[in-house]
């Protein structure tokens, strides 16, 4: 009896203890929106408010592509491996260049960017080494224009492949190595 008793009590016990941490750890409540009688000197001070034709679209240069909805959420797939990109310099590797890059793509399209992993791979490395002929990797390599745009042709490269479902090309890692 205790044996088929145990199992019931342990149960009980555990749904105790995570309502108990769930009501203890619950955030704290949204601020309320100000009241509908507001003071005379909030009203009359628009010129401390930005002009509501100023979203944050517009206040944000990088932000391109931004869903209609605001609360839309994207998710991430990692490309598993990394590229390796050589780097020449007079007939021969100067360096190598490794990167990890990441996808930022519609919810629920994960399996579509795996399962066309190696067209995706080929179309990124065209583009990598493309970059690469063209003095990209050269330098300072790590400057916010040269980086921008070598996002911006990975995108229209990741686009070509899965469609409108990629939001962003994102390079989590880039390392450079002298040979």
């Amino acid at each position: 009896m205790l044996k088929k008793l145990m199992p019931v009590v342990l149960a009980l016990i555990g749904l105790a203890g995570g309502l108990a941490a769930g009501a203890f750890l619950k955030p704290a409540p949204a601020p309320e929106e100000p009241a509908a009688s507001e003071t005379a000197e909030t009203k009359t001070a628009p010129a401390e408010h930005p002009a509501p034709a100023e979203t944050a679209a517009e206040a944000d240069p990088l932000a391109h592509d931004s869903p209609a909805d605001p609360e839309a959420k994207w998710e991430y797939a990692k490309l598993d491996n990394q590229f390796v990109v050589p780097v020449m310099g007079d007939g021969r590797v100067a360096s190598m260049v490794v990167l990890s890059i990441s996808l930022e793509i519609t919810p629920g399209h994960g399996n579509d960017v795996f399962a066309r992993e190696p067209k995706l791979r080929d179309s990124f490395l065209r583009v990598l080494f493309a970059h690469e002929r063209a003095g990209g990797f050269s330098g300072v390599f790590t400057d916010q224009r040269v980086m921008g745009e070598l996002r911006g042709r990975l995108r229209e490269a990741a686009r070509a492949v899965l469609g409108k479902i990629v939001n962003d090309v994102l390079v989590t890692d880039i390392l450079r190595q002298d040979v």
